[in-house]
């Protein structure tokens, strides 16, 4: 709406817009209590404006005619005159926001494939023909037939942002008539606080809807960790709908309405509305970065930090005024503060690896819980590589990590030059996982057991890396092929410290006396020498039967290996004797078993179960 054009005004002129005025105040007249001028005909609403302009011109020049008799009483009739009409602007400026606020559909806006996103219904405002809708003078103080919306604002170009239309252009055109009117008179802070009451009512609304709720740093530090970590995806996905399209929008509308009257003006009626549900909104993600840490936390607030980076553009540019310092810096501190948070986390999570106290040794050498938990955390932690790489800044100097200290292990870096901060970072985990291991294993009384419960370790840890294309390229071919060889060393050293004394048994030295070959075999030894195989291999079958090797290819291959050695040792060593034996009394007491006995029994190893029935029967 514009003012009327200037000419030289008479008391007529006046007075008529002083009844105007009256005729319309809402404290002397019941018709004008229930009925909003902008809701009549829009002439009514020409003329009200109008006699507004006209009072301002009056107040401006100090004189109302030249007959009058008493200025200061004029200049005093003046001034109720234009509080009156001040008021009444206040009712209809208040007004016309309530009729036409609602809460964003927020439903849709959280789909990615919505059109309320991905093709927002953005009606472009023709500003120049709206403008011109109420009145013809050209007179205004702030000449507000000349303003034009700018669409140059630098966040109208983030491509993320997505503004919707919160309000019809008409009654932006009339919003705008009133604020300018109502500033002209010295009534900028009832006009911004009349805004911000009704623009914040509208925002808390969506907040509602977005499930957002209003809680203080205190009140989510003491909800448990899964109640916080459901409000953490929720919030991530409440936060991008916020900034992108609540924020970006409430700022465009105030852009809209208040841009011509003043940079300022628009950027203090935005902060009014948003800055309290701005600071409600990063005050949960603050609270998470200084929350107590602990592994568990680790990737959700990655997943903060991540959303966080990715929204830092669009905070700053819709929150690019000076009197919006506050939430770009409460951002870009949680930011700061979620990283340190991570960095730390990882930290701590290292030293638990290190000192994870259990000495209770895991039932027949299976993979320790540490070691499905560690490598399941450094699985998802190359899931975030990106972000940590970001975060791990600084490389481990070259040479031994920790060197000289019993209660740690060394790592030398030299073999892995080349590698990024953070899968030395991996690596290094790794390293203390197998340490810490590696003194597990020593709780067991059984040095077989030690071993198999290192190789079950070891290898679930290779299966692991290779399982993760990620976790497989940070670590590197080399550093992979040394693990695989240290599992390997374990079965081998299981093998030996299980078998060796076994196979013992089946060698030929101490079995012969002096003379020929036939009869210079010692029946006695020949036969204590089975007794003593038979109570070997029972015992061996009786223990590591209940063993366990959860791998099933692993598990095939110890297998193998051990029947590789044992049957054709076996074969061969009744080939050579059975005669000396099936020839004395009670043969079945010392070859109890067949070569296809022992290939069956072999079959039970390292399931898991108790001794197998089979065999028992045939060792009675």
């Amino acid at each position: 709406m514009e003012p009327p054009e200037s000419s030289n005004k008479d008391s007529h002129g006046y007075e008529l817009a002083e009844k105007i005025i009256l005729r319309w105040d809402s404290t002397a007249s019941e018709e004008a209590r229930e009925r909003m001028i902008f809701e009549t005909d829009r002439q009514e609403a020409d003329l009200y404006l109008q006699a507004v302009d006209e009072i301002q011109r009056s107040l401006s020049n100090a004189s109302i005619s030249s007959s009058s008799n008493n200025a200061a009483d004029d200049q005093s009739k003046v001034n109720t005159t234009i509080q009156i009409a001040m008021a009444r602007l206040e009712d209809e400026f208040r007004n016309i926001l309530i009729t036409h606020t609602s809460a964003l559909e927020t439903d849709s806006l959280f789909d990615p494939m919505s059109s309320s996103i991905s093709t927002p219904s953005l009606h472009e405002l023709e500003e120049d023909d709206s403008l011109s809708s109420h009145g013809n003078s050209s007179n205004n103080l702030l000449q507000f037939q000349h303003c034009e919306s700018s669409d140059s604002s630098s966040y109208r170009f983030t491509s993320s942002i997505r503004e919707v239309d919160l309000m019809p252009t008409e009654a932006i055109s009339d919003l705008q008539a009133i604020a300018m009117r109502m500033i002209s008179s010295g009534y900028l802070r009832e006009c911004i606080q009349v805004y911000g009451s009704v623009r914040k009512t509208a925002v808390d609304s969506s907040f509602r809807k977005l499930g957002i709720e209003k809680l203080s740093i205190g009140d989510i530090q003491r909800l448990e960790w899964e109640a916080l970590e459901s409000k953490i995806r929720r919030w991530i996905r409440a936060a991008k709908v916020c900034v992108r399209i609540l924020f970006a929008s409430e700022k465009k509308l105030c852009e809209q309405i208040f841009e011509c009257v003043g940079t300022d003006i628009d950027d203090a009626c935005f902060m009014e509305t948003v800055k309290g549900p701005a600071i409600q909104l990063f005050n949960f993600a603050e609270a998470i970065s200084i929350s107590r840490r602990s592994p568990e936390k680790l990737f959700k607030i990655l997943d903060l930090h991540d959303a966080l980076m990715d929204l830092l553009p669009d905070i700053e540019a819709v929150f690019n005024s000076k009197s919006s310092d506050s939430i770009r810096v409460q951002a870009a501190e949680i930011l700061s503060r979620l990283a340190e948070a991570a960095r730390g986390i990882l930290s701590e999570f290292e030293n638990a690896v290190l000192r994870e106290p259990s000495r209770v040794p895991v039932p027949g050498g299976t993979i320790h819980p540490l070691t499905r938990y560690v490598m399941n955390y450094i699985s998802l932690i190359s899931d975030y590589k990106q972000t940590l790489i970001e975060l791990i800044m600084s490389k481990p100097s070259t040479g031994s990590r920790y060197s000289g200290d019993p209660s740690t292990p060394d790592m030398e870096f030299a073999e892995l030059e080349g590698k990024t901060p953070l899968a030395l970072h991996l690596i290094w985990i790794i390293v203390i996982l197998q340490f810490n291991l590696d003194g597990k294993s020593k709780h067991y009384r059984d040095a077989s057991l030690a071993h198999l419960f290192i190789m079950n370790n070891v290898h679930y840890i290779v299966q692991k890396v290779k399982g993760s294309p990620e976790l497989r390229e940070m670590i590197g071919d080399d550093y992979l092929r040394k693990l695989t060889g240290k599992f390997r060393q374990a079965a081998t050293s299981y093998q030996r410290a299980t078998w060796v004394r076994v196979l013992y048994c089946l060698r030929d030295e101490g079995l012969h006396v002096s003379g020929g070959f036939s009869s210079g075999v010692s029946k006695s030894a020949l036969r204590e020498r089975f007794k003593t195989f038979n109570v070997m291999f029972e015992e061996v079958h009786r223990t590591q039967a209940t063993w366990l090797i959860p791998d099933a290819q692993l598990r095939e291959e110890l297998r193998i290996s051990i029947s590789e050695k044992l049957i054709p040792a076996y074969r061969s060593f009744l080939g050579r004797f059975r005669s000396h034996i099936e020839s004395g009394k009670h043969p079945e007491n010392y070859i109890k078993y067949s070569v296809e006995d022992l290939e069956t029994a072999v079959l039970d190893f390292f399931e898991g179960n108790p001794v197998s029935q089979h065999l028992r029967r045939r060792s009675q």
